[in-house]
């Protein structure tokens, strides 16, 4: 590499000289690694530093960290598209005729292991530009360089606009659930007619509450069903606590995020769940659960805990089971939506992985 580029570093900028209030953009070495991928077109941070002070970027410039917890993560490469981008200290910047972009692609697939080995250090790992100079490449003249990058550009594209997707399902799912049970929108049955006022309630009157035990004894390796945790899934079973419908609720250490089961399951004993009334229906439950601050109700100074007398009385207001079942249907298919759209972003992500991997054999 030391024969198609040169090697400069950035130059200080602390978390303290963020403000959002800049007058110039610029880019730390943590946000390479939570913040941006291949190009940088958007840049998220400014800072109010003088500029003289500063070193700034030119276009088709490509960033490396130089420093970085391991050597896996010191191995990301990103090529900004605009000039006049602050670049922070522990950023090495690579200058090259070659396309930028290209380079990146190619840095973060087919080199990255041999970046990643190139790296020094225990505690604090390292990359130097004396190291990426002797880094060995195989580039393609320029017009293929450009073909690529434009190939990869548009796939990043894509994703980046189904996760854009993503993003305002997720806001729009969580603005009509606010609408939804402040009783700002009401749902009408098949005749077009009002449905019944909601009741005030207590959890204890809409569903039994019940927690789990100890899994010893029961788990088994091929068993036929889920041993919940509050992780998740934790083991399997051929026995199980209930086969209906229920929400999981946590009752020690997490406690704020309510789980929606409908097959036959086992859960332990750091985890309430919910043996429903016959006038209720248990996804509307789920959505209800899942808006409760239930740290307000936290009985522990340490370790996050609810008690079931506590749990019991949380207030709930109460819809016909007509108007339960509206509005479970109705946040489902938003449900659907973002997990569909969820698949499409890994499946993209999985695709574009195997093709810069055939790429740059």
């Amino acid at each position: 590499m030391g024969e198609i580029a040169k090697f400069s570093k950035g130059k200080g900028i602390s978390k303290e000289d963020i403000s959002e209030t800049g007058e110039t953009e610029c880019i730390r070495y943590g946000e390479l690694y939570t913040t941006y991928n291949e190009t940088i077109s958007t840049v998220f941070s400014k800072t109010n530093i003088n500029t003289s002070h500063l070193v700034l970027s030119e276009a088709n410039d490509v960033i490396i960290p130089a420093s970085g917890e391991t050597e896996v993560d010191i191995a990301k490469a990103s090529c900004i598209l605009k000039s006049g981008i602050a670049l922070g200290s522990d950023l090495n910047i690579i200058k090259t005729l070659n396309n930028g972009v290209f380079l990146s692609y190619y840095l973060n697939s087919k080199k990255k292991i041999d970046i990643a080995k190139l790296a020094q250090g225990i505690s604090v790992v390292h990359l130097y530009a004396g190291q990426l100079s002797k880094l060995l490449l195989k580039i393609p003249p320029l017009p293929e360089q450009q073909k690529i990058a434009s190939f990869f550009t548009a796939i990043d594209q894509k994703i980046s606009q189904l996760k854009r997707k993503k993003t305002l399902l997720e806001q729009y799912k969580k603005g009509v659930m606010q609408k939804i049970f402040s009783q700002g929108i009401r749902f009408k049955d098949d005749n077009g007619q009002e449905f019944p006022k909601w009741e005030k309630k207590k959890l204890k009157d809409v569903a039994e509450i019940k927690y789990g035990k100890d899994q010893k004894g029961i788990a088994c390796e091929n068993g036929q069903y889920p041993i919940f945790g509050t992780g998740g899934v934790m083991g399997r079973t051929n026995e199980f606590l209930s086969d209906k419908p229920s929400v999981l609720i946590g009752r020690k250490g997490t406690i704020d995020k309510p789980l929606f089961i409908d097959t036959p399951f086992w859960t332990v004993d750091t985890l309430f769940y919910t043996n429903l009334l016959s006038n209720v229906n248990a996804k509307w439950l789920y959505y209800n659960l899942t808006k409760v601050n239930w740290y307000k109700y936290n009985e522990a100074s340490g370790v996050p805990s609810l008690s079931t007398s506590t749990i019991n009385k949380i207030p709930i207001d109460l819809p016909s089971l007509g108007e339960q079942t509206r509005i479970a249907n109705f946040l489902s298919a938003i449900d659907d939506k973002i997990n569909h759209t969820e698949k499409q972003i890994e499946k993209a992500e999985v695709w574009k992985k195997g093709l810069m991997q055939q790429m740059f054999v």
